[in-house]
């Protein structure tokens, strides 16, 4: 079983990946490596300091990698390194998957111009920025979850979902459709 990476940068949405990387790690038995531009902590939206395991440059090396995490957070400009490894893994099919406006960097990679996707930013919200759409809009549906081959996008709201599409992908919960339906129906009744 492989790596799988989840890209955390400053004011990132932690929320939106606790849950799949909790079942990813201790059901589906990954390891979980958080990557970022830089060897430093870096704060998330709910105000807690996470530090990755490796930068991006290192990941670029890694060997063995399963799949990438990119969850929400602000609009922002995106690394060369950041744009290479995500081409890299496109290139070997390898789960690309990310949340709420964590598509951006699949956007601006390339990733998405020929791919269906969904994300929660507007063309409202990139005007009030000012700032280039990193998105193909031709190609945006306006659905919660939206998966094409090995590209996984979701709304921010729709993090559960997103979870799920995740661990169908990996085969998580393969044979075991009962601990699937207990895991979704205590997340749904708290």
């Amino acid at each position: 079983m492989g790596k799988i990476i989840c890209f955390i940068s400053e004011d990132f949405a932690d929320f939106e990946i606790t849950l799949v990387l909790h079942k990813i790690k201790n059901v589906g038995n990954r390891e979980i490596i958080a990557m970022g531009y830089k060897d430093e902590p870096v704060m998330s939206e709910s105000g807690l300091y996470y530090k990755p395991n490796v930068t991006v440059a290192e990941a670029l090396k890694l060997e063995d990698i399963e799949g990438l995490i990119v969850p929400g957070g602000p609009i922002r400009s995106q690394q060369s390194s950041l744009t290479e490894l995500i081409i890299k893994l496109d290139q070997e099919e390898k789960m690309l998957a990310a949340i709420c406006n964590g598509p951006q960097y699949l956007g601006r990679s390339g990733v998405l111009d020929s791919r269906a996707f969904t994300t929660s930013c507007t063309i409202e919200r990139i005007d009030k920025l000012g700032t280039a759409d990193p998105f193909p809009r031709d190609n945006c549906i306006d659905k919660r979850v939206v998966r094409d081959g090995h590209v996984i996008t979701a709304k921010g709201r729709a993090f559960v979902d997103f979870s799920f599409e995740i661990f169908d992908y990996l085969g998580i919960y393969q044979g075991r459709e009962q601990d699937k339906g207990q895991l979704f129906n205590d997340i749904m009744n708290r």
